[in-house]
């Protein structure tokens, strides 16, 4: 019988995280890896799980424990008891020692909801996984430090530790940092909506009658592609992080599906209690001059229209982390502040606070998820206008990604900028805030933009 007792090691090498993970991939089932390519005050750290001992997975009415089905308790269940039962103390100042990584679907949020949908399903996945792993890789971005941790739960830790250091001493003579990935030069062979563009426009324009008869005051609308190709999804993950990297990134291989994220959006952060949630809207093009970009910051930085419907979403999200933190402690930290990436500019806000003793984790996710910048104002009835107008589930585009810790801290996105592989085909959802004000064609474009870095890949 291994010993539970936790190891913790500096490694003494010249890989990136990202190239550690090329070698893992292909040597260890079920390998995850959340990847902050975009190297700022929010991605400071990546993270390779590796050595699942304990998968929770809720998929329509089944729930399993490691493939088990269970009849006499619920995922929600299980999770607050295990999180209760296994409590741990995380001594260091890496972000997790033990813990889960895994994702929420939009649609786990919207059954939760009691939102009922007969809209067309794209791909077949669980609403929800967590895996809890016996191991984990940990890069600081600003340490410039990998420290590896055992938890000892697999296996001896003392032994684990060196089966890995001797994998990454075998891979030395490799580049020290990200390898080139083989480029297919096959484009995508099929690029199909599940929107015609005047069917988009259309359904925006019921959404306004929607806001104008006083039923909701903003609404996030989605549409989906259904992309065909012959590029390997770690290939695509590779040349995304590459191309538009992101603070929120993830590359999560699943045995029918893998999920190639390149979030910009933090959901939710807790740490020791504190709550931090990030929500974006507003969204301009980059310029190809930097006359033109600054422009284009500025635009973005003194539209009314985007402040306006960033603030209705600071306000719900004010209204759901009231139900779970305590009195008085929640405050808007950032209101209005401009974010570059690639290929856009983003206007977001920053909300925080601090947990009621009597609350956990899974209270706080069951509390405010789905994101309201993602959703609308009022939720609720959001949700369902959502379903009404939009043509397919929006599956996982939307819901959470990320990770949870035995000590109690969470870090999740938002699953936008995210691509889900399966028998072949690609699926990536986009969308946009809509106000009374918004411009219909305006809108439809800014999904296309929305979705360009992505298609570039493919």
């Amino acid at each position: 019988m291994h010993k539970k007792k936790r190891i913790l090691k500096k490694l003494n090498s010249p890989l990136s995280l990202f190239h550690i993970y090329t070698i893992l991939h292909d040597l260890e089932p079920d390998c995850a890896f959340l990847d902050s390519s975009l190297q700022n005050d929010l991605g400071t750290y990546s993270i390779i799980g590796f050595r699942p001992y304990l998968t929770l997975k809720k998929e329509r009415d089944i729930f399993t424990v490691n493939h088990v089905v269970q009849t006499d308790t619920t995922f929600e269940e299980y999770t607050k008891n295990y999180l209760q039962s296994h409590p741990d103390t995380n001594d260091t100042a890496l972000p997790i020692v033990s813990g889960a990584i895994g994702y929420f679907s939009y649609d786990y949020g919207r059954i939760r909801h009691k939102i009922a949908s007969s809209d067309q399903e794209l791909l077949s996945i669980p609403e929800a996984i967590l895996t809890f792993y016996d191991a984990f890789l940990i890069e600081d971005h600003q340490a410039k430090e990998i420290s590896l941790c055992a938890n000892g739960m697999t296996q001896n830790a003392d032994t684990l530790i060196q089966e890995i250091e001797t994998i990454l001493s075998n891979h030395m003579s490799s580049t020290p940092d990200a390898p080139d990935t083989p480029v297919t030069s096959v484009p995508a062979c099929c690029i199909h909506s599940d929107f015609t563009e005047d069917a988009y426009k259309n359904a925006i324009k019921r959404l306004q009658t929607y806001m104008t008869d006083g039923d909701i005051y903003v609404a996030n609308m989605t549409q989906q592609f259904t992309i065909q190709s012959c590029r390997k999804p770690f290939e695509v993950f590779a040349r995304l992080r590459k191309e538009n990297p992101s603070p929120f990134g993830a590359y999560l291989d699943y045995p029918d599906f893998q999920i190639i994220c390149a979030s910009p959006e933090r959901f939710l952060k807790m740490q020791k209690g504190h709550i931090t949630t990030r929500p974006i809207k507003g969204t301009c093009p980059r310029g190809t001059t930097p006359e033109e970009d600054e422009m284009l910051y500025q635009k973005l930085l003194h539209s009314n229209k985007d402040k306006s419907e960033l603030l209705m979403i600071v306000d719900l999200e004010r209204n759901d982390l009231n139900r779970v933190c305590k009195p008085q402690s929640v405050q808007v930290t950032e209101l209005f502040t401009v974010e570059a990436y690639a290929t856009v500019f983003h206007l977001v806000s920053n909300i925080e606070g601090d947990l009621r003793e009597d609350k956990n984790v899974m209270d706080l996710l069951e509390s405010v998820f789905p994101g309201g910048s993602i959703t609308g104002a009022p939720k609720q009835r959001a949700m369902e206008i959502i379903d009404e107008l939009e043509l397919c589930k929006r599956n996982l585009y939307t819901g959470s990604l990320g990770y949870l810790t035995l000590d109690g801290d969470c870090d999740f996105n938002i699953v936008i900028r995210t691509a889900v592989h399966q028998n072949g085909s690609y699926y990536l959802g986009v969308g946009g805030g809509i106000t009374v004000e918004s411009d219909p064609q305006a809108e439809y474009e800014e999904t296309l933009l929305k979705a360009k870095a992505i298609l570039n890949v493919l």
